[in-house]
């Protein structure tokens, strides 16, 4: 461990096979697909002590009921699909985030389906407030009484911001874990009405496929950079559909128009040069519907550039 607080050289990969935040099986195999695409080796090279701690346990959605109560928070007006076990589970990552966080070590989390950001945020912003980059299609700022799904992969931004049904919003500590002004969004293009609307009202910050296409992608990084300069640690959550289908087919809800191979690569590579990067989510990779792991390669090459690996 390093006195000055500083992440040493050290990453932990832990997977979370999940997919009960959202209706479309086969993310929880992403963990797998990742690691058969070569993620330890390839941070190794980059001179890292990489430790794999296996899978946080999270049973089949078919035996759910059998293992958890089924009793929630939740009004006859919401929905919440699988909430205990998805609150259970993100109470699971919370505790293995703390822990790697306390010891300055660097840690990514392997997804699964997008709400187990719920648990690694929370446990990223225990002891002191993180900046948060959300690359993503989607806004998932829905609640349980505005998604159009139930899913609560669609709910992490708003639970993080403390909207939320308590068995999420309280996850580690009661309450909000992050502010509106440590939230900053790249890549949306898929909005429901009211994540528009909530979006418009300010104080999330977002950049959506247009503002990129206008400004150009180092623009906009420089831009969250600034926005975010004031806290002293960042942490990415990568959600491949972030991405274009084009490059990275195997997501569940695929949007045309996202991000390119190098438009990807360079927001990862800034944010590198940064400093300020000690934690990731990569999340939604459905090795069901990709092209011979295309898109978990992909992730372990966008996991390299925000790690340090430089082409000269």
């Amino acid at each position: 461990m390093m006195n000055n607080g500083k992440p040493n050289n050290t990453i932990r990969i832990f997977g979370v096979p999940m997919d009960l935040g959202q209706n479309r099986r086969g993310v929880d195999m992403g963990p797998s697909a990742v690691r058969y695409a070569g993620l330890q080796p390839r941070l190794e090279q980059l001179g890292y002590e990489v430790h794999d701690g296996g899978n946080i346990e999270v049973a089949q959605a078919e035996q759910m009921h059998d293992i958890l109560p089924v009793e929630t928070s939740l009004k006859t007006d919401e929905r919440a699909y699988f909430l205990p076990e998805v609150a259970h589970v993100c109470s699971m990552v919370y505790n293995r985030t703390t822990a790697c966080v306390d010891a300055h070590e660097r840690v990514i989390f392997l997804g699964g389906d997008h709400s187990i950001s719920i648990g690694t945020v929370s446990g990223v912003v225990h002891h002191e407030p993180a900046g948060v980059l959300w690359i993503d299609a989607h806004g998932d700022i829905n609640t349980p009484h505005s998604s159009p799904s139930g899913n609560i992969h669609g709910m992490s931004v708003a639970t993080l911001l403390g909207d939320g049904p308590p068995e999420l919003t309280d996850i580690g500590a009661p309450g909000p874990k992050l502010q509106p002004e440590q939230v900053v969004m790249i890549g949306l293009r898929d909005l429901d009405p009211k994540e528009q609307s909530r979006l418009r009202k300010g104080g999330v910050g977002v950049f959506t496929m247009r503002q990129i296409d206008e400004l150009g992608i180092a623009s906009v990084i420089y831009q969250a950079l600034q926005r975010l300069q004031q806290f002293k640690y960042l942490h990415v959550s990568l959600d491949l559909d972030g991405l274009d289908p084009e490059i990275a087919p195997g997501v569940g809800t695929p949007v045309p128009g996202g991000l390119s191979y190098r438009e990807a690569h360079l927001l990862m590579e800034i944010l590198a040069d940064s400093g300020k990067v000690r934690t990731m989510d990569i999340v939604e990779i459905n090795p069901i519907l990709d092209d011979r792991n295309r898109t978990a390669k992909i992730a372990v090459e966008l996991a390299a550039s925000l790690f340090g690996q430089r082409i000269l």
